[in-house]
C-alpha cells in the first residue's frame, strides 16, 4: 500500500530540458534497460527508446506502437534534419498553473528496426536536444556505462556510487524508493537555473496536486554530496482514499526535502521524502536520504 501511494506521488520527475550540444552529456546521462526499452534522464529531461523489429511503414507502426495509439491522420510531419526516415510528433498540455508538459515523439526506420523514441519536459522544449540524442542513440555512441544494473546494490549518484540496498527499487528512471527507508528523484543538469527550475517544478506540481496539501515548511541548512546549501522541507499530508490506505500502514505524512546543489563540475536537482514511520537517525533522516545528505549543525 505505501508503495501505490509513493508511486502516486513521486512518479513525476524533473523535467526542465536546456538547449545545449552533447558535450559532456554522458556524465550527466543515466540509462536502466528493460528488454527492448531503454529508459534515460539527463538535464531534467525522461527519455525512452522502443526497440522493435520491423519495416518502416504506417501499418507497421500503429500496429506495433498499438500503446501510443497513432492516428494516420496525425503522421504528417517529418524532421528531415534528423537523418533518417521518421514521423515526429509533439504534445503540450498546462499540467498546473504556469507549468506545461511537453512530449515529443519520434518514429524512426534504422537497419531493420522501428524506434519509438520519447521525449518528456516540463516548461521546455529543445527539439535540437532531441535530434541529437536520436544521433547519439541510433549511431550506437551512448556508452554502457550509463547503464544502471537495477538489481546491483549500488548506483552512480551524480558521479560517485552510493550503497542502494536490496530492499530498494526503482519506481522509475533516477527514482529509487526503499521501504521505510526513504525515497529520492534526482536529475543531473548542466546548470544551476536548470537544476533549480526542476526543484521549483515539483513543488509546484505536487502543491496542486489533490492527493493531499502541504501543512509545513520551512528553509533549512544541509549538507548535500559536500556542498553546503539550503533544501526546502516540507510536511505533506495525504488525504482521500490514498491517505487511508497509507493510515492502515502506520503512515499519516511525508516529510519532503526540494533540493539544488553544485555536484562533482555539474548540478543536481533532487526531491528526497520518507514517512512519519520510517526508520531515521539521531538527525532524523531515513539512510537512503543520509547517503546523499545531512542536516547541518546550528
Amino acid at each position: 500500500m505505501k508503495a501505490i501511494t509513493y508511486a502516486l506521488l513521486f512518479l513525476l520527475a524533473g523535467f526542465s530540458a536546456t538547449a545545449q550540444d552533447t558535450t559532456g552529456i554522458f556524465s550527466r546521462l543515466q540509462a536502466i534497460s528493460q528488454g527492448r526499452v531503454d529508459f534515460f534522464n539527463t538535464d531534467g529531461t525522461e527519455i525512452s527508446s522502443h526497440r522493435v523489429p520491423g519495416e518502416f511503414t504506417v501499418k507497421n507502426l500503429q500496429k506495433i506502437f498499438r500503446q501510443y495509439r497513432i492516428k494516420t491522420e496525425r503522421l504528417t510531419v517529418t524532421d528531415s534534419a534528423l537523418g533518417y526516415p521518421n514521423y515526429y510528433l509533439d504534445e503540450s498540455q498546462e499540467v498546473s498553473p504556469g507549468i506545461t508538459q511537453h512530449v515529443a515523439r519520434y518514429f524512426i526506420g534504422h537497419e531493420g528496426s522501428l524506434f519509438a523514441l520519447t521525449f518528456i519536459s516540463f516548461n521546455k522544449y529543445d527539439r535540437a536536444f532531441h535530434r541529437a540524442f536520436t544521433r547519439l542513440l541510433l549511431e550506437g555512441s551512448i556508452p554502457m556505462h550509463v547503464y544502471v544494473n537495477p538489481d546491483g546494490d549500488s548506483l552512480n549518484f551524480a558521479g560517485r556510487n552510493i550503497f542502494r540496498g536490496k530492499v530498494c527499487r526503482f519506481m522509475n528512471i533516477n527514482n529509487l524508493q526503499c521501504p521505510y527507508y526513504g525515497q529520492m528523484n534526482w536529475s543531473v543538469h548542466q546548470d544551476a537555473a536548470g537544476a533549480a527550475a526542476s526543484v521549483k517544478n515539483q513543488y509546484d506540481i505536487l502543491k496542486t496536486k489533490k492527493t493531499g496539501k502541504f501543512i509545513a515548511e520551512d528553509t533549512v541548512d544541509v549538507i548535500f554530496e559536500g556542498a553546503p546549501v539550503k533544501a526546502l522541507r516540507t510536511t505533506y499530508d495525504v488525504k482521500g482514499v490514498s491517505g487511508l490506505l497509507v493510515g492502515m500502514s502506520g503512515a499519516k505524512t511525508l516529510t519532503v526535502y526540494f533540493v539544488s546543489a553544485p555536484v562533482r563540475n555539474n548540478h543536481v536537482s533532487c526531491v528526497m521524502s520518507f514517512w512519519n514511520n520510517d526508520n531515521v537517525n539521531a538527525d532524523g533522516l531515513p539512510p537512503l536520504l543520509a547517503e546523499v545528505m545531512n542536516l547541518k549543525k546550528p
